[in-house]
């Protein structure tokens, strides 16, 4: 890869990736308040955000651990940590450390951290054993790692059911495992931590059924808006089936009785002994 070059994701980095990724922290960041409270996340320590696209996450950790702390940002795409860069410079949070890394293939910084942040990253790297082996190495003893991952994507749903949107979901599914990933790799990250060390403090399934006037409602449809453009983009959908979801999907909105039901999210709090 030559210098400046940007790696991309199956998602894309652009600007529409970089907005709904910032809605996406919005929706889930009353969870991950919660998980990085119960994990001890405090002042002055050394927090790790592993994967941490444009830094929405990481600009909560550097409040958390403030001026006398650190946080350690890694991710691969060069855009989207300018724009972590970009937002850290614009607030003084001098406390913010970037690292621009494959996850999948390079090193971590030489740090013993205090504890670690990882949402939805584990999912999409082929080599996540490996990772998480070199994720352990990077907390001390006592350390504590938050995870968020999928363990059942197809949970993703809607009612009444909709035969163009599992029908994507599937196609998203495919998508991920032809690059590599695996989308329900929460059922295997708990057996992988106490491999390497770690006790499992909290395991906890997340899954929402909501209304169209739920806020996180607007995380599945910010996925269906840009989701499926990229897939066109990628040959891995058509226009129709496109257009098809962006009308079921119209259809289920206006509908008073429609609910969505979310992907299957795992919540993993565990210590390294």
């Amino acid at each position: 890869m030559t210098a400046g070059q940007e790696r991309d994701y199956v998602l894309g980095t652009h600007d529409e990736e970089i907005e709904r990724l910032a809605l996406q922290h919005r929706v889930w960041r009353p969870r991950a308040s919660d998980a990085w409270r119960r994990a001890g996340f405090s002042v002055g320590q050394t927090l790790l955000d592993v994967g941490c696209g444009p830094g929405h996450a990481t600009v909560d950790l550097a409040e958390i651990v403030g001026s006398r702390g650190r946080v350690v940002a890694m991710d691969r795409s060069r855009r989207f940590l300018d724009f972590l860069e970009q937002t850290r410079d614009r607030r003084g949070l001098r406390q913010i450390e970037v690292h621009e890394i494959d996850l999948d293939l390079d090193p971590m910084p030489d740090v013993q951290a205090d504890g670690a942040w990882c949402r939805w990253v584990f999912a999409f790297v082929p080599r996540r054993r490996e990772l998480l082996a070199r994720l352990a190495r990077a907390i001390r003893p006592g350390g504590t790692v938050v995870l968020h991952e999928y363990y059942d994507y197809r949970t993703w749903r809607y009612v009444p059911r909709s035969e163009a949107i599992e029908s994507f979901v599937q196609a998203v599914m495919d998508g991920w495992r032809a690059n590599g990933g695996e989308p329900d790799v929460g059922m295997d990250l708990p057996g992988w931590l106490e491999e390497e060390g770690f006790e499992i403090r909290t395991l906890e399934s997340i899954i929402h059924m909501v209304p169209a006037g739920n806020y996180v409602w607007q995380w599945a449809k910010a996925f269906l808006a840009t989701g499926p453009e990229r897939m066109v983009e990628l040959g891995q959908l058509t226009r129709a089936q496109a257009d098809a979801i962006a009308a079921a999907h119209a259809a289920l909105e206006a509908n008073p009785r429609a609910r969505v039901i979310t992907p299957a999210v795992v919540e993993i709090i565990a210590v390294r002994r």
